[in-house]
């Protein structure tokens, strides 16, 4: 495992909805469930288990997925970058680890191959366009 990993992916999507609150989102802003369920369907496709269904924080989504044995959650979250609606998607993978784990800092933990994972489903998708990784902490 790797604390100083690149975990976080940037990219572009026109295919995900980024316009039509729905009336389960925490807040108005909370894009990116349909990007999370397509990940997941994508993951799984290749082979990848993936636990549940995402979950929503008050900014995005998240979900758990498995790469040889270890879970991981991709976190995504979407930005504007303009006033005329243009924006990215965020997507940083953090270690599965509860409450006490979190704690003591093993979300940090992650395994270099969860992010290349990542990466390599959105690189090949022809929905998905400018991919870059990246340390959270520069987003």
């Amino acid at each position: 495992m790797n604390h100083s990993a690149n975990n976080c992916l940037v990219f572009r999507s026109t295919a995900f909805n980024t316009s039509e609150p729905k009336e389960y989102f925490i807040n108005d802003c909370c894009f990116g469930d349909d990007l999370a369920r397509w990940l997941m369907v994508e993951l799984r496709s290749k082979g990848y288990s993936t636990v549940g269904e995402p979950g929503q924080e008050d900014f995005g989504w998240y979900f758990t997925f498995e790469v040889e044995g270890v879970k991981h959650d991709a976190v995504i979250g979407r930005r504007p970058i303009s006033d005329d609606g243009e924006g990215e998607w965020l997507c940083w993978i953090e270690r599965t680890a509860g409450l006490f784990g979190s704690l003591a800092g093993r979300r940090k933990d992650i395994d270099p191959k969860a992010v290349q994972l990542i990466q390599s489903v959105l690189q090949s998708s022809p929905l998905i366009s400018e991919v870059q990784v990246c340390f959270d902490h520069e987003l």
